[in-house]
């Protein structure tokens, strides 16, 4: 013979009642997160708080004097990341609102490359090529256009010489703002491109 089960006690309604009875309790709702994350950090504080207490004024002082010099390091290397990067895009474009020719530009760079200031000679003696290339018309005058933009232009208008342009470029920007030293080579042949544009129709 099969023996039935035990009937069930309490019965099913009766444990639904008071499973929705218990779970009325308030610890059953949790606060939201905000709250969660704020009682959490005061707790924090205030252990920390309590093991300052305990320890010596010598150990207290040194601490706050790291914390200290690090939070004026961080944000001295925020205030020095925003001017590297303010003074980098003030000096990325390669034709400027200055009012200046080609000529004046190009005896700036023959003078650094005479004193041996080489990366000076770089810089603007591709100033010079570019505004060489506004004066005869090859280049439109856009103050503010980069060395890429420049050499792309540049090496459509003379194809055989593209390689060369775009190389002048991208020595123009490594010296410029990439830090890079230049040499007395880089900058004579710089200039020696700006001298076989000027031969080119």
């Amino acid at each position: 013979m099969i023996g039935l089960d035990p009937p069930l006690d309490p019965s099913g309604s009766e444990a639904r009642s008071k499973l929705r009875d218990e779970l009325l309790h308030p610890e059953y709702h949790q606060q939201n997160v905000l709250q969660e994350v704020l009682t959490w950090v005061e707790r924090e504080v205030n252990k920390g708080l309590d093991r300052a207490s305990q320890a010596s004024p010598l150990s207290t002082l040194a601490t706050m004097v790291i914390f200290v010099g690090l939070v004026a390091l961080l944000a001295w290397l925020a205030s020095q990341a925003r001017r590297t990067a303010r003074t980098r895009e003030e000096k990325r474009a390669v034709l400027t609102e200055e009012v200046v020719t080609a000529a004046e530009l190009r005896a700036r760079a023959e003078a650094a490359l005479e004193a041996g200031r080489f990366e000076e000679a770089v810089v603007e003696g591709f100033r010079a090529l570019a505004v060489r290339q506004v004066e005869r018309g090859r280049l439109t005058d856009t103050p503010g256009a980069t060395a890429d933009e420049v050499a792309r232009t540049l090496a459509t208008e003379y194809p055989a010489m593209g390689e060369r342009v775009r190389a002048g470029a991208l020595r123009f920007d490594e010296v410029l703002y990439g830090g890079r030293p230049a040499t007395r080579e880089q900058a004579t042949s710089l200039l020696a491109l700006d001298d076989d544009l000027v031969v080119r129709r």
